[in-house]
């Protein structure tokens, strides 16, 4: 999926759910928040605050609250996507034009608003210990321009690099995406560079 610069390209170019965005859009503009784009994709800010986000994949889509683990969740529709990754975010995912219930959606996205106006929030945990794993620590050590650009980028862009190889289960997965993204670390380019404005 390419990335989009307006919520229009990005409706445009779904292969499905297009009603279905179109109609979760709809629904977050009838409420107090701005809508803009962000990381490619539909958000929903309050104060310049992130909100919710639409988004929409092969088999669902949904509603992404940024602080959703603070929702009080009467129909326990909420989910943790990356579960021990993500603590705030949490999904409302769906599966047809029937999911969408507009008056429960509204009533969650006022209680966002209000947690937001509040300036109650989780934040990401900070200063986590940088624990690369075994197969980029030995290609570090037997290439030294890979190390050095790699000493050279921020932690946070070395804890991706380090997280992505590190959740790959097997290990030709792992040795897979060592060799993808060692250009990246030499052009002293982060993992996620291309989702960051």
């Amino acid at each position: 999926m390419k990335r989009c610069e307006s919520v229009e390209a990005y409706i445009e170019q779904l292969e499905q759910w297009q009603d279905e965005v179109e109609r979760l859009r709809e629904i977050l503009q009838s409420t107090k928040l701005d809508e803009t784009v962000k990381w490619g994709a539909p958000c929903y800010t309050f104060d310049g605050k992130n909100v919710v986000g639409i988004g929409a994949f092969k088999t669902y889509f949904g509603l992404w609250f940024h602080q959703g683990a603070l929702l009080s969740d009467p129909l326990g529709v909420l989910i943790n996507a990356q579960e021990g990754k993500t603590k705030a975010q949490r999904q409302w995912r769906m599966q047809s034009k029937k999911d969408i219930k507009a008056r429960a959606i509204k009533d969650y996205v006022k209680e966002a608003i209000n947690v937001q106006a509040e300036g109650t929030e989780i934040k990401p945990a900070r200063n986590k210990p940088l624990l690369i794993p075994d197969e980029l620590k030995q290609a570090l050590s037997k290439d030294r321009s890979l190390k050095a650009a790699f000493d050279a980028l921020t932690k946070g862009c070395q804890r991706e690099y380090a997280e992505h190889i590190a959740e790959a289960k097997k290990e030709t997965t792992r040795i897979n995406r060592l060799e993808k993204i060692k250009p990246m670390i030499l052009e002293s380019k982060g993992l996620n560079d291309r989702y960051r404005k």
